[in-house]
């Protein structure tokens, strides 16, 4: 869309050029990548080269990794009663931080009784305290914190849940969508067991999400059964297409990771101290390490549905938090789980940046934020 500027990357990036390429390619292959003949063989070539991409990008095996039809379909993968590490026995709960995403605070296949909610700071950084207090004591768990929170940017500290985690005998699931492409991430340095992902995030088609194990991981039950694809892990015939531009758009965020991060930083940081201009405005978790891209605020008897409409009436794009769940009008659980009051997460507003975003369009962002500001704060 001409004279747009698109400040939503979290909830959805633009295709890369090298995603796009390498989906239009895979549309002119015939082969089913499960058929044993030479086309079957080439769409199987595909998939597994994107696999190996995947898989030196993260630190895994190729053996280990599982593509599915989302981030969400990868989440309910990884929440799997009955997973069991090398040397330990099977999770019989589930532990999840309060910010987590809603296919995660869905507890996947876990019944109710089952899941426990961990408390997050004011800050929304997970409380490790309280994680150690919940694991203390009780059968193994699955605990479940994300990278980087999809609303605030705030990064958690999962390399060191990792270790609290796996003294208890437990296991730890990273939701790493956010964070791939815009920080490094290593499941064996974060020390993880399982770890998903999503295409769309990163430059890479909708539809198209990935869980990562550890090695040694087992126990893990199918959610979609049926022609025995991905090791008997997910039936269905392979995205193909999804799956090759996904590849090639790991590959490509990563040789841009350290070039783009400064770039999203320096803008984030120059659009902050712009938003900062109109008075009593909030930046949200701005205490603590952040994704260089994502920026959420609010400003006193501010409304976000009708922030966003502003904004979109200037021509600008941004959201009131997870793509998810933005077109409810209710607080942020993100928010509450911070401790604000719902009044106030009724008014976040949140702008992510990504590798194309120019400094003309902060320009215009803090244009609109002005305008907006001295019109929906008046009185």
């Amino acid at each position: 869309m001409p004279n747009r500027v698109y400040l939503d990357w979290n909830a959805t990036t633009p295709l890369r050029p090298e995603a796009r390429a390498a989906m239009v390619a895979a549309f002119d292959l015939v082969g089913n990548p499960s058929s044993v003949h030479a086309e079957g063989r080439e769409a199987r070539r595909l998939v597994e080269e994107a696999r190996a991409t995947l898989a030196a990008a993260v630190g895994a095996q190729p053996r280990n990794i599982v593509f599915t039809s989302a981030g969400t379909e990868a989440n309910a993968l990884a929440l799997s009663p009955g997973l069991r590490g090398p040397s330990g026995g099977p999770v019989e709960r589930l532990l999840v931080s309060a910010v987590e995403h809603a296919s995660v605070l869905a507890g996947g296949r876990f019944p109710a009784d089952k899941i426990g909610l961990i408390q997050v700071t004011r800050s929304g950084v997970v409380d490790l305290d309280h994680l150690k207090a919940l694991l203390k004591g009780g059968p193994p768990a699955l605990v479940s914190i994300m990278a980087a929170n999809n609303e605030t940017g705030a990064l958690q500290p999962v390399t060191e849940a990792a270790r609290i985690v796996h003294e208890a005998v437990g296991l730890l699931h990273v939701d790493a969508i956010q964070a791939l492409g815009k920080m490094p991430f290593d499941i064996n340095t974060v020390g993880a067991d399982l770890a998903t992902f999503s295409a769309h995030k990163i430059g890479g088609p909708k539809g198209v999400g990935a869980l990562v194990m550890s090695e040694g991981i087992g126990g893990l039950e199918p959610v979609l059964r049926g022609g025995g694809q991905e090791l008997n892990r997910r039936a269905g015939t392979e995205n193909v297409a999804g799956i090759a531009a996904f590849g090639a758009a790991v590959k490509a965020a990563l040789q841009a990771l350290p070039e783009d991060v400064k770039h999203m930083a320096s803008l984030r940081d120059r659009l902050e101290n712009g938003l900062r201009e109109v008075p009593g405005t909030t930046v949200f978790a701005n205490d603590v390490a952040r994704l260089p891209n994502t920026v959420l605020f609010t400003a006193p008897g501010l409304k976000a549905e009708t922030a966003v409409i502003g904004f979109d009436l200037e021509g600008i794009a941004v959201s009131s938090g997870s793509a998810c769940s933005s077109g409810k009008v209710q607080p942020s659980h993100v928010l509450s789980a911070m401790g604000y009051d719902p009044a106030v997460s009724q008014g976040a507003v949140r702008l992510s940046l990504g590798w194309s975003t120019e400094s003309a369009d902060i320009n215009r962002a803090l244009e609109a934020w002005r305008k907006l500001g001295n019109t929906l704060l008046k009185g």
